[in-house]
């Protein structure tokens, strides 16, 4: 379901910047239409954990996440027909509560009920192939549709991608209502005990460092990525004076693919090399690697070299490099925590995605606006604020490995 997930985000990131236009909106709304679901995932995730009532299920937030996926989908392909502009951004809100399943995915991975200690690094790695399978097959499917075109006022190239989604978020309801089971039930006064036996303030300061950063580089990846794929298609699109390219929605979405897809390799590596590697060299590695993408575009954007190779070269190494970070986040904390923290940290790591997600999404849409530069010096500076972090707390961000 997390990879469905991943997919619905993203498949309108390639012509989300061009239906926004075409019913009056602007390349920031377009910005805000991609990265606020997630604003209101966090709203609706506390109820949503409150009416768990402590068992650790995940059977309702299944199903809630199923239904909001397909009504979300719906709503915003009604826009078109509606000639309304804010029903793209309520069908996107919508979609938002069933993003809330991404913080029951992770914790599923982290759940000592189901995965042992020596195997969330790896589960978390298959994760993130998923997450690279959203973020590429979904903006060139995207991307594609638009270009059909399918030229009537109900299923045409700005709503297509939704309606699909919408069947296919149906189809998996219908599937996953049959199939899955949960794992045995925590009784709620054993979960409420064990909770409380751990009080925050036998959190040692090292403890509550690794915390700290772990949330930072989380938001950190998802406010890089969702940048990325938010501005691609407005600043190959646009006409400021750095952007060499002439991109159609489509053309904007295959860049986007293709720099997810060449990361797949070294995704699937990740998965097998987590078993003999600590979280904290993956993390080490892969900041190193999406900042140097990040100076390279600041480098080709300042000498005004924008070209086709430079500028996937930028995004294939910003793509690689934070999806590698973002996989070591939950599973990191998970192996530092007690079990009974497992559903705080869950949601400490998720909302930090949250934030990383919305204001990344924002600005990216903006960065044209604001200026190219100031888009990628912001960027840079969020990464060595985390750098600094983990070179701080290198030693206490040892764990076991798997």
């Amino acid at each position: 379901m997390s990879g469905l997930l991943q997919i619905s985000f993203f498949i309108v990131v390639s012509s989300s910047n061009a239906y926004a236009q075409h019913l009056g909106g602007t390349s920031t709304f377009s910005g805000l239409v991609i990265g606020i679901p997630t604003a209101f995932s966090g709203l609706a995730l506390l109820p949503l954990i409150k009416l768990d009532q402590g068992m650790g299920g995940y059977r309702i937030p299944l199903h809630f996440g199923c239904a909001s996926s397909m009504m979300g989908h719906i709503l915003y392909a009604l826009a078109y027909r509606a000639n309304w502009l804010y029903l793209i951004l309520i069908g996107r809100i919508v979609s938002g509560f069933g993003f809330t399943f991404w913080m029951y995915s992770k914790r599923y991975c982290s759940d000592n009920r189901v995965v042992g200690i020596r195997r969330r690094t790896t589960l978390a790695g298959w994760m993130v192939v998923g997450q690279g399978i959203g973020f590429s097959f979904g903006p060139f499917v995207g991307g594609l549709l638009y270009k059909i075109g399918f030229s009537n006022s109900v299923f045409n190239g700005f709503t297509s991608p939704a309606w699909i989604m919408a069947a296919v978020w149906a189809a998996f309801w219908l599937f996953a209502g049959l199939n899955f089971k949960d794992p045995e039930s925590q009784t709620e006064v054993a979960n409420i005990e064990s909770v409380a036996a751990v009080p925050l303030h036998r959190m040692t300061a090292p403890q509550w460092g690794v915390l700290a950063t772990m949330c930072w580089f989380s938001m950190t990846c998802f406010f890089i990525l969702g940048a990325w794929e938010s501005n691609i298609p407005v600043f190959t699109g646009s006409a400021s004076p750095l952007n060499p390219f002439d991109f159609s929605p489509f053309a904007a979405g295959n860049l986007i693919a293709l720099g997810g897809a060449c990361t797949f390799p070294f995704l699937f590596a990740n998965i097998f090399l987590a078993k003999r590697h600590q979280d904290r060299n993956t993390l080490a590695i892969g900041s190193a690697v999406g900042a140097a993408g990040l100076f390279i575009a600041l480098a080709v954007l300042r000498t005004r070299t924008v070209n086709y190779g430079s500028f996937f070269v930028c995004w294939f190494l910003i793509a690689l490099g934070f999806n590698l970070c973002s996989t070591v986040t939950m599973s990191l904390l998970s192996k530092q925590l007690p079990p009974q923290w497992n559903t705080r940290t869950s949601m400490a790591i998720q909302y930090s995605n949250y934030v990383g997600r919305v204001t990344g999404a924002v600005w990216g849409g903006a960065g044209v606006k604001v200026g190219m530069l100031n888009y990628v010096g912001m960027q840079i500076v969020i990464v060595g604020i985390g750098c600094v972090m983990f070179c701080t707390l290198w030693r206490n961000l040892k764990a076991k490995t798997g």
